[in-house]
């Protein structure tokens, strides 16, 4: 499947031939990763169990346990991450509070792994 390629909190980009760029494969799948783990749960009207709302974390106390639950539910409900091997979801925190994660998942169309970090 192809889909327009937006990073999530991105703008719409023009791909080499002067139209709108798209996204297949595993950039779709991580753009989708992405919009699922920063979304709010309820946000889509119409899909209120959607979102993880890993913003909701940003300015508390560092809980990378509770990051990494919430992280890993969603990416199995994505369905371009494949349920096997399951994904590994490693949260830390550091010094400054800052909790880290990092994502490693099987792509279900491709079956490659791949990896994705991110402060909260």
């Amino acid at each position: 499947m192809v889909d327009l390629a937006l990073q999530y909190g991105g703008d719409l980009s023009v791909g080499p031939t002067g139209d709108l760029a798209l996204a297949d494969g595993p950039v779709l799948t991580q753009q989708r990763v992405l919009r699922r783990l920063l979304t709010n749960p309820g946000d889509y009207i119409w899909q209120v169990s959607y979102g993880a709302g890993l913003g909701q974390f940003v300015g508390q106390p560092g809980a990378p346990a509770a990051i990494a639950g919430v992280t890993r539910a969603q990416l199995l409900q994505e369905a371009g991450v494949a349920p096997s091997p399951p994904p590994v979801v490693t949260s830390t925190v550091g010094n400054d509070g800052t909790v880290t994660t990092a994502l490693v998942y099987t792509d279900a169309a491709t079956g490659q792994a791949s990896t994705l970090s991110f402060s909260v």
